[in-house]
Order: structure tokens, then C-alpha cells, then sequence
């Protein structure tokens, strides 16, 4: 059975992916830092007929994030495919000025190095079996900075780069890499949370290039 990591999982987007993946025959491994939360979800998923199981963890703290996705390949399968979404603290979209270095270098841990620490727990199975992706879900301050969000606005480009460049790397490995920029939030645009899903499922399940916009950049701001 083929297994759905969502590291940053919760009841919207996430719980919504988990479905749509799970439709397909994937078992879901849900990563955050809330393990009764987690448990919650996947007792709803599982009353879908879904296979899921929580497992908590901090993207922040590398050693939590790579024991959880062991864990998770341990009990459901090798990841075939994960998603990076965590949801960024309130506190990284303090505007510039308001910017210490101290907050930029959490919010770069939490962006950039989780997601390199998370693929790199990965890609060595995908790698192996020639197939497999990994899927980051941006705000739109991954390719546009705003004065007012100044922590995503350091960070979500840096995680982006990477995201990139892995895309490059691997796309003759049967591996992909893809970014989804949602500009704003998701219940404001014009799509449901089953058609973002859909977005997200046709990312792993056809080739294409590194970034899609799920709408253009000037829409998504308020």
C-alpha cells in the first residue's frame, strides 16, 4: 500500500487530501504537534475506510520530524508520497521592521530546514523504487514579499529554492517535486477544499514543472 505523509496535517486541507489520497488506495500518515488532535483525525479518516495514523511532531526539532517519518514508514509503508504544509506562526507575519533575527531564523527552520530534514527522510525509499513526490503548499510571499509578513516572506523563498533545485535533481529519477502557491486564504478564493485537493493529487499524479499557481498572485491579496 502506498503512504501519504501530510506533515503539517489538520481538519481542512489536509483532512481533505487524506481523502482524496485515500480514495487512490494510500494509507495517511498525519504530522503536527498535537498527537490527541491527530488521533481525532485519524479515528474520522479510519470511519472513512481510510488507513491513517497520527504521529506527532515539531518541524522545528529535526530529530522529532525524522523519528515520526520513520515511525510512519515503520508501520504503514515507505512514504511514496509527502506533502510540507505547515501552518506559520502569526508571529512570521510581523511586519520588516518588527523582524529580529532570532524570529527570521525560526521561521526558516520551520520552512526551509523542516522540509530538508523531512526530505531527506524520505527521498532515500523514493529514490529507491524510482518513483514518488513530494508536494510543498506555499502562501503567496514564496515568490512575492510583502512588508507586512516579513518572516514567510524570508523563509518561504528559501524553502521554494530548495523545493526547486530538488525538482531539478530528480525529475530523471521518476521523482517528483512540486509546488502549490495558494496566494490568501483558501475559504476567500473561488476554489473548495475538494478542488485544491484534486490540484494536489494530479501534482503527484502527472509530470509538470516545479510551481503551479492555484490562482494569479494579484487575486489572492486582500
Amino acid at each position: 500500500m502506498p503512504t501519504l505523509a501530510i506533515i503539517g496535517a489538520g481538519p481542512g486541507l489536509g483532512a481533505t487530501v487524506a481523502r482524496r489520497f485515500g480514495r487512490e488506495g494510500f494509507a495517511v500518515a498525519l504530522l503536527s504537534r498535537d498527537q490527541e488532535k491527530l488521533d481525532s483525525l485519524a479515528a474520522d479518516l479510519g470511519n472513512d475506510g481510510i488507513v491513517a495514523r497520527g504521529y506527532a511532531a515539531d518541524v522545528r526539532d529535526p530529530a522529532t520530524l525524522e523519528a515520526a517519518l520513520e515511525r510512519a514508514a515503520a508501520d504503514l509503508g515507505p512514504v511514496t508520497v509527502m506533502q510540507y504544509s505547515p501552518l506559520p506562526s502569526r508571529d512570521y507575519l510581523k511586519p520588516v521592521l518588527d523582524l529580529t533575527p532570532e524570529l527570521a531564523l525560526e521561521a526558516l527552520r520551520f520552512s526551509a530546514l523542516g522540509l530538508i530534514h523531512a526530505a531527506r527522510a524520505v527521498l532515500p525509499a523514493m529514490r529507491e523504487a524510482g518513483e514518488g513526490s513530494i508536494i510543498l503548499i506555499n502562501g503567496g510571499t514564496s515568490v512575492k514579499a510583502r512588508a507586512g509578513f516579513a518572516g514567510t516572506s524570508v523563509a518561504f523563498p528559501a524553502e521554494s529554492a530548495y523545493g526547486e533545485m530538488l525538482h531539478d535533481a530528480l525529475e530523471e529519477e521518476g521523482v517528483r517535486v512540486a509546488q502549490l502557491v495558494i496566494p490568501g486564504s483558501i475559504p476567500k478564493l473561488r476554489y473548495t477544499l475538494d478542488e485544491v485537493a484534486e490540484r494536489i493529487w494530479q501534482l503527484h499524479a502527472a509530470p509538470g514543472p516545479f510551481r503551479s499557481m492555484l490562482i494569479p498572485l494579484e487575486e489572492g491579496r486582500e
